[in-house]
């Protein structure tokens, strides 16, 4: 019993943490296309490679963790749907 519900924590923790880093990658892509799409459209966008440099690092900072957190998942022996 206890085993079991240590494994369902451990499944909703692991949907949560990817949910939430999918959703800090999403909105630095937010971020980085309003920036450049101002920087086109004329207004002052001088941030533009500084909010592309953050996207990019953000999401591969999201997809390393999120791959962590798979394996250790899997290690454990919980199967999450997809």
């Amino acid at each position: 019993m206890a085993d079991a519900v240590h494994k369902e924590i451990l499944k909703t923790i692991s949907v949560l943490m990817t949910t939430a880093f999918a959703f800090v990658a999403g909105s630095a892509w937010n971020e980085a296309i309003q920036t450049l799409i101002k920087e086109f459209i004329g207004e002052s966008g001088s941030a533009v490679s500084g909010m592309l440099i953050y996207a990019v690092v953000v999401t591969i900072i999201a997809v390393v963790v999120t791959l962590f957190i798979g394996r250790l998942v899997g290690k454990a022996g919980i199967d999450i749907e997809e």
